[in-house]
């Protein structure tokens, strides 16, 4: 088993109880939810280099691929697996980051003119709070959100799905090192995967 599978099976195993709603917690999710909100207005407003600073150095982005299975193999049989299947995306910060150089060069194929974008995030809830192995907080997040995306003149995509995320203090501020972005479509309607979600 990799590290990163091993990882997972972690986090998996610390959202099952569900977490103490005190003080702290609302506290927490307060930054977190703040944090998302000016996630969302960085890459609408295409403030990708501002964005990248947001990520850890060892990020972890994954989006799978959605199967439709029969009943009872949802679970094990309705997302591809990291590492193991074939995803929409599976990248860290240096992908990421090159993405974004593309389209900032102005001669994208897929993003010139730019896409007009509109995102919205709810449902953020808290699943863990814990230090992982260097002492440092890190807090598990799960949200819903919904993404509208206009091209040209007459394209236009939604996207719709939930994320599960991993952040971690870092001085007073909060780094994403895992998004898992599930989406709610077996088959992609868009012409394109160019967007960040």
């Amino acid at each position: 088993m990799t590290e990163l599978a091993t990882e997972v099976e972690a986090v998996q195993q610390i959202e099952k109880p569900r977490i103490v709603r005190d003080a702290k917690y609302y506290e927490i999710k307060r930054e977190i939810e703040e944090h998302l909100y000016d996630e969302a207005e960085m890459l609408d407003e295409r403030r990708f280099r501002d964005w990248l600073d947001t990520l850890a150095e060892d990020l972890v982005y994954f989006m799978p691929m959605t199967y439709n299975v029969k009943f009872g193999d949802h679970e094990k049989r309705e997302r591809t697996s990291i590492e193991k299947d074939m995803s929409w995306f599976n990248e860290g910060k240096w992908t990421l980051t090159k993405r974004a150089e593309q389209i900032l060069t102005g001669v994208h194929w897929a993003e010139e003119p730019l896409s007009r974008l509109c995102r919205l995030v709810s449902n953020v809830q808290l699943k863990a709070i814990r230090e992982n192995g260097k002492g440092e907080q890190e807090v598990s997040v799960s949200s819903r959100f919904v993404t509208y995306q206009n091209r040209c003149e007459y394209e236009e995509y939604y996207f719709a799905g939930a994320r599960h995320d991993i952040f971690r203090r870092v001085g007073d501020t909060w780094k994403l090192a895992r998004r898992e972005i599930h989406l709610g479509q077996t088959v992609l309607l868009a012409k394109n995967l160019t967007i960040f979600f």
